[in-house]
């Protein structure tokens, strides 16, 4: 099985591209949304020091190639694109732009199906936490579903990391003769399937976030964290996890016995705070694929119909 590393290989430097002098000005600004997501990717790798949570930060990635794919659909419907792609139709490397469209497409949509169930996991656990008090088999159901469906998560994630690492490796290569523009179109494009990638990967990463394989235990979770010492309430390291590390904390609190009543309650309600937050995270992650699947679609639309003709 493949393996990939706790953050995505970087492969930038935050830099301008070097365009020609008299680069359209729809180009132009493909270059300025690739610069600021190459800047982005370069905070959100970094240190967690921003006070921007790691979905937070995901979301306005995702933003930010709903704004780079908006001009990618601008440039590709200008004349001087379209007659300037027709004339390499039969070419390798303008087949790989095809391929990545579609690509991407399905990686994109297959993510969202993904949050989709996500969320529904996260608000079962909801649920639960209202149907009940602490000790009620629904909750262990409950938790025992989500822990499943995150390691099912993982397992799926290594093979699409595996794919698009594929792709980020293979580039034709295209002729040197091509005229200003074509040239200027092409390494935009391959930059924005680079960028696309990145983004995805850091999505993916956060979406399989590792739930270490316990000991033997009833609590699978509590004993995950058991192992890293963390069952602390309120642990002072919380401000470095993401969200769904936040509820695995809280979620594993709630079993830990010996406990007041009010201490008991003030688990619960942390564990529905943090459930909350997860929740609205998901939903804009959700909401982010859906508006950039719709344009990948455009995307791919565009380039059928220039290359049909």
């Amino acid at each position: 099985m493949a393996s990939f590393s706790p953050k995505p290989t970087k492969r930038y430097n935050v830099r301008s591209i070097s365009m020609p002098t008299r680069s359209h000005p729809t180009t132009l600004r493909i270059e300025e949304e690739l610069n600021k997501l190459k800047s982005w990717e370069a905070t959100s790798t970094s240190s967690s020091s921003s006070n921007c949570s790691k979905a937070d930060s995901l979301c306005k990635g995702l933003g930010g190639l709903k704004d780079l794919y908006t001009c990618i659909e601008e440039l590709l419907h200008l004349p001087l694109t379209q007659k300037a792609l027709a004339l390499h139709q039969n070419e390798k490397w303008v087949e790989e732009l095809l391929d990545g469209s579609v690509k991407y497409l399905d990686v994109c949509g297959n993510t969202r199906d993904a949050v989709l169930t996500m969320k529904e996991s996260v608000r079962e656990l909801e649920s639960a936490l209202r149907r009940r008090m602490v000790g009620d088999s629904s909750l262990e159901d409950s938790v025992n579903a989500y822990v499943s469906f995150r390691k099912k998560m993982k397992k799926e994630v290594v093979k699409v990391l595996a794919a698009l690492k594929q792709m980020d490796q293979k580039h034709e290569v295209f002729p040197l003769d091509l005229d200003n523009h074509l040239a200027a179109v092409v390494r935009v494009l391959r930059e924005s399937s680079l960028i696309t990638s990145s983004i995805f990967q850091s999505l993916l990463l956060f979406l399989s976030t590792p739930v270490l394989k316990p000991r033997a235990s009833r609590w699978s979770l509590v004993s995950i964290l058991m192992q890293k010492g963390v069952l602390a309430y309120e642990s002072s390291q919380s401000k470095s996890m993401n969200e769904m590390e936040s509820v695995d904390i809280a979620i594993s609190n709630l079993f830990v016995d010996n406990a007041s009543e009010d201490v008991e309650a003030q688990k619960i309600e942390s564990a529905q705070r943090k459930l909350e937050l997860l929740d609205e995270s998901i939903e804009g992650l959700e909401n982010g694929l859906e508006g950039l699947f719709r344009l990948l679609i455009h995307t791919r639309v565009s380039l059928l119909n220039l290359l049909s003709h």
